[in-house]
């Protein structure tokens, strides 16, 4: 199941009937748009994560999933060569105790990712 995002510029701005106009503003065609629409059944998956730790946790739009913090649990194995279905620089926040649903796809091109953590074995 691909993620959806609804846009549009209703709300944007300082007070009531405000455009959105000037720097940084972002200005969109009402609409939605499908995340990774590319992707095939075989390029997503959805796991269930865990946070098992003290301190809640974030995993951003593009972390590679096993790299994630050790505190959260999920099939880290399955998830090799995936990150989050989420629009890019956003994040999902997993509180101490939190189970969560999340929808995965795959990363593009080699799916090699060499690691963001320094393992000791």
């Amino acid at each position: 199941m691909a993620s959806e995002i609804r846009l549009s510029n209703e709300g944007q701005g300082a007070g009531e009937g405000a455009t959105s106009a000037g720097p940084g503003a972002v200005r969109v065609a009402p609409g939605t748009i499908v995340l990774n629409a590319d992707r095939t059944e075989d390029e997503r998956l959805a796991l269930v994560i865990v946070n098992t730790g003290d301190r809640p946790v974030q995993i951003g739009s593009h972390l590679h999933l096993p790299d994630a913090n050790s505190a959260l649990e999920f099939d880290r194995a399955a998830a090799q060569g995936f990150r989050l279905d989420i629009p890019a620089g956003t994040s999902r926040r997993f509180e101490p105790g939190a189970s969560r649903e999340v929808a995965a796809v795959a990363l593009k091109g080699r799916r090699s990712v060499p690691g963001i953590q320094v393992k000791h074995g």
